[in-house]
């Protein structure tokens, strides 16, 4: 479902990121494309306790993240995986920053 809810962000979104083109969703519906990166930050904020990737965490950790952005639940998935891709950015780094808020 990763896939799936990737391309409908892609369409749906309108940002420097997603290209948007589809205006039949709303932002407010779509539920976060959760891979191991997504999942393994939404632990470490407290967005989920469930150890699974599955269709309950997805849910789990969108509903966190709509109390956040409830017109855009997901507006954060690009900026938040970065933390578990990219070399110069880790967890560590993520945690000190939204200690910090």
């Amino acid at each position: 479902m990763k896939r799936l809810n990737l391309f409908l962000r892609w369409m749906v979104r309108s940002d420097a990121v997603d290209p948007g083109g589809w205006s039949g969703i709303k932002p407010s519906q779509l539920l976060i494309p959760l891979d191991t990166h997504m999942h393994k930050i939404s632990l470490l904020l407290g967005f989920t306790k469930r150890a699974q990737s599955d269709i309950k965490t997805v849910i789990e950790v969108t509903d966190a993240l709509r109390k956040i952005s409830p017109e855009d639940p997901i507006k954060y998935d690009f900026v938040l995986t970065r933390f578990g891709i990219r070399d110069e950015l880790n967890h560590k780094d993520l945690i000190r920053v939204v200690s910090n808020l």
